[in-house]
């Protein structure tokens, strides 16, 4: 029983500097990305040309993956609409009104939470 013990020990120890090398791992990664963030920005600093540019193509960037967001919407729209075609009609009314109610809940929370 004491041998048991004394492995399960030995692991536990051994774990906790595992996870004592990872936080250490993790914290110079991060020190690593903020250099080359100071990197990157001082370069764009002295570009005003290069900055206006690069700040152009994240926007860009970023109006493509709102328009893939809505996208994504319209698809799922289109596919409870497909779902609920399968259902037999006299489930249709049934389902078309939890599943309402469910989405207006959903719906509502997210926009509490961002307004």
């Amino acid at each position: 029983m004491a041998e048991r013990s004394t492995v399960e020990k030995a692991l536990s120890e051994t774990t906790d500097m595992v996870r004592a090398e990872n936080l250490v791992i993790d914290a110079v990664k991060d020190l690593v990305r903020d250099e080359v963030k100071k990197y990157i920005k001082g370069k764009l600093d002295d570009n005003p040309e290069l900055k206006k540019e690069f700040k152009a193509a994240v926007q860009e960037l970023m109006e493509a993956k709102i328009r893939e967001g809505y996208a994504m919407v319209k698809l799922a729209k289109a596919g409870v609409k497909l779902g609920l075609e399968m259902v037999p009609p006299k489930m249709r009314d049934e389902f078309s009104r939890d599943f309402v109610s469910m989405f207006q809940k959903e719906i509502g929370e997210i926009l509490d939470k961002t307004l």
